[in-house]
C-alpha cells in the first residue's frame, strides 16, 4: 500500500496536463531567478532579448508547424504591440500589467482580421500577402497623418518602469527588465502547451495535415485559422510590448522585414511546431550575430573584410544547424535522449569468463 500511495503522485504527474506544464512553468521561473542573478548587466539584457524573441517565436511556430500557416509579417504585429505600449504608457499612464495585456489584445485583434485574409490564401500568396504588411505596415509612422501621433521615423521614447523599491534602490534596472520578459516567457509557454494539448490544438493539426479531411471531421477550417492567426499575433503583440520597455524606443526603423525573417529563421532552426525548439531558436539568433561580430573584430582584419564576417560565420552555423539536424535542433535533441535512454536501459550481457583456479 505504501509504494502505491507514494506512486499515485506520479500516475497523476504524468496524466495531468496542467499539472505537468505547471511543474516545468515553476522549475522554469527558478531557473530564471538564479541565473539573472548570476549575470552582469549587459547579460541581463541579452537574456531579456532572448525571452521576448522566444514569445514572438513561440507564437509563429504554433501559426507555422501546427496550423500550417506560413506568415513572413510577424514582425508587423510586433511593431503593433511596440507602438500599442509607448502609447499607452505616454496617454494613460496605465500600470505595467495592463498596458502588456493592451499590447496583446490589439495584436491579438488586428492578426484576426488579417488571419480573415488568411484563411482565403494559400502558400505563396499568403507568404506575399504577410510579407507585403511586415513592409507596409511600420512605414505607416512617417505617414503624415499619423507622423504627430506616432512620432514619425524617430518614433517614440518609452519610459521603462524602474524596479520596485521593495528590491533595494540599487537593484539593477536590465535584471528587472530580464525578470519581467522572462516571467512573460514562462507565462506564454504554459499557455501555447496547453493549448497544443486541447481540442484546439487537435483541430490546428487536423488543418494542417488535410484541410478537407478536416472539414470532414467537422472541423470549421475557416475560423480555425483565423483564431491561430490571432493567438499568434496576440503573443507578437506581447513581444513587441516587452521589446519597447527593453529598448526604452518604439521606431519603424526596429521592425523592418529582417526581424520577420530572423523570427522564421529562429522558429524553423528551433523546430516548428515545438515550443522548446522556440527558445532554442531565439537564443541562436540573439547571440551569434553578437558571438559572429566579437570573433571578426578580435581577428584584426582588414575593415573590408571585417565588415562582412560576421554575415559569413552567421550564415555557416545556420547551414551547419539546418544539415546536422533536418527536423530543427530540438528533433537533434530528442535523438541523443532516445539514444542515451536506449543505452542506459539495454541490458548488460552476462560474463561468462571465468578465473583460472
Amino acid at each position: 500500500m505504501t509504494a502505491l500511495a507514494a506512486a499515485a503522485p506520479v500516475r497523476f504527474w504524468r496524466r495531468s496536463t496542467v499539472v505537468r506544464h505547471l511543474t516545468w512553468a515553476v522549475v522554469g521561473l527558478v531557473v530564471l531567478y538564479f541565473v539573472s542573478t548570476s549575470l552582469d548587466s549587459f547579460a541581463n539584457l541579452q537574456l531579456a532579448q532572448i525571452c521576448y524573441t522566444a514569445i514572438a517565436t513561440a507564437g509563429l511556430t504554433v501559426l507555422s508547424g501546427l496550423s500550417g500557416q506560413i506568415s513572413l509579417g510577424h514582425g508587423a504585429f510586433v511593431a503593433v504591440g511596440a507602438y500599442t505600449t509607448a502609447l499607452l504608457l505616454e496617454h494613460l499612464e496605465w500600470s505595467l500589467p495592463l498596458v502588456l495585456l493592451g499590447s496583446v489584445v490589439v495584436g491579438g485583434a488586428l492578426g484576426s482580421l488579417v488571419g480573415v485574409a488568411a484563411a482565403r490564401l494559400r502558400g505563396p500568396y499568403l507568404a506575399g500577402a504577410t510579407l507585403a504588411l511586415a513592409v507596409g505596415l511600420p512605414s505607416l509612422a512617417d505617414y503624415h497623418a499619423l507622423r504627430d501621433v506616432l512620432g514619425g521615423a524617430n518614433g517614440l521614447i518609452v519610459t521603462s518602469e524602474p524596479p520596485p523599491l521593495s528590491l533595494g534602490e540599487t537593484f539593477p534596472l536590465e535584471r528587472w527588465q530580464a525578470w519581467i520578459c522572462g516571467f512573460c516567457l514562462v507565462l506564454t509557454l504554459f499557455l501555447l502547451a496547453n493549448l497544443t494539448r486541447s481540442k484546439i490544438g487537435r483541430d490546428m493539426r487536423l488543418v494542417r495535415e488535410d484541410e478537407q479531411a478536416a472539414a470532414l471531421s467537422g472541423v470549421h477550417v475557416a475560423r480555425t485559422q483565423i483564431v491561430t492567426f490571432g493567438i499568434s499575433a496576440a503573443f507578437a503583440g506581447l513581444a513587441g510590448g516587452l521589446f519597447a520597455i527593453v529598448n526604452s524606443l518604439a521606431a519603424p526603423g526596429a521592425f523592418t522585414l529582417s526581424l520577420s525573417l530572423s523570427l522564421l529563421t529562429a522558429a524553423v532552426l528551433g523546430g516548428l511546431g515545438s515550443l522548446a525548439g522556440a527558445v532554442y531558436g531565439a537564443v541562436l539568433v540573439t547571440l551569434l550575430p553578437n558571438w559572429t561580430a566579437d570573433l571578426a573584430q578580435q581577428a584584426d582584419l582588414p575593415r573590408a573584410i571585417y565588415a562582412n564576417i560576421p554575415l559569413v560565420l552567421y550564415g555557416l552555423v545556420l547551414i551547419v544547424v539546418i544539415v546536422a539536424f533536418p527536423g530543427g535542433i530540438q528533433s537533434g535533441v530528442r535523438k541523443l535522449g532516445a539514444l542515451a535512454r536506449a543505452r542506459l536501459n539495454r541490458p548488460q550481457e552476462p560474463d561468462n569468463h571465468q578465473e583460472p583456479r
